[in-house]
């Protein structure tokens, strides 16, 4: 056979005028697919509500129910209560942490749909005093105890009894002065409540802040003889790395063997 038979290529027969279909490949298509990584496949809402310790923004009134925080501008620094009733801007969070128990509110239903009444960790209810002051000093709900949450181009404000907006002054201190919407009077009204479509996926020992998840589980597991409540001491900054990689429970587990006093960590 000459050398020319031999580059020739071989194949399937066509026939003229046959049109050639072209392969696509399958695999670059998977590979795209499952390039994704978790976090990319998480909402921006679940991404902020995970940044901010599982307290998610809410975005009409009739979501404001049960336990509350109103943060204060766009960082994590939320308002706070003193114990001389008066409310201050409280200091910043981490990234991950949720209000402090001084930063929660809770809400209470006030008769009017469009407005929301609030009693903070020291049983008074919030309200305004006659200087404007954000105040929570009263045993009962009147006018000046009733706000109404403004919700509009996705930004909110907490409208007062005196007409005007919730803010802060140059000390910190959490006032109503403004009349109109600005930098210092737009706040987020957070909420720790479970939304109605999560209540399937709902644990009860992993609601509120990584250390209430950890003396959850040390109540559902550990077992003493004294009925005494011990818990690591090693501080949360392991449980926030462990839940960003998928392991906090592993993570738990291992911090209550430290302990040797749990029934599953023997």
């Amino acid at each position: 056979m000459s050398a020319e038979y031999h580059k020739v290529k071989t194949g399937k027969l066509r026939l003229k005028g046959e049109k050639v279909k072209k392969h696509k490949s399958k695999k670059r298509k998977h590979d795209e697919e499952g390039s994704g990584s978790k976090s990319d496949q998480l909402s921006s809402f679940d991404v902020d509500m995970r940044e901010h310790g599982g307290w998610w923004k809410t975005s009409a009134t009739h979501e404001i129910k049960g336990n509350i925080a109103i943060q204060v501008g766009n960082g994590p620094v939320y308002v706070r209560a003193m114990d001389n009733g008066l409310f201050a801007l409280g200091p910043p969070h981490d990234e991950g942490d949720g209000p402090s128990p001084e930063e929660v509110l809770t809400s209470l239903p006030t008769g009017d749909s469009h407005k929301v009444a609030f009693k903070s960790g020291y049983g008074k209810f919030v309200g305004i005093d006659g200087k404007g002051k954000l105040v929570g000093r009263t045993e009962a709900m009147g006018p000046r105890e009733m706000f109404t949450p403004v919700y509009e181009n996705g930004e909110t404000a907490l409208l007062c009894a005196n007409d005007c907006f919730m803010g802060v002054d140059d000390e910190d201190n959490i006032i109503a002065a403004s009349s109109a919407v600005g930098a210092t009077e737009k706040v987020t009204i957070r909420s720790n409540t479970v939304r109605g479509k999560d209540k399937k996926n709902e644990i009860p020992e992993e609601q509120g802040t990584l250390k209430d998840i950890e003396k959850n589980y040390v109540k559902k597991f550990q077992k003493f003889q004294d009925k005494r409540l011990r818990l690591n001491t090693d501080g949360t900054v392991e449980l926030k790395e462990a839940r960003d990689k998928g392991s906090l429970h592993e993570a738990l587990l291992d911090r209550r063997s430290k302990m040797k006093a749990d029934r599953y960590c023997k």
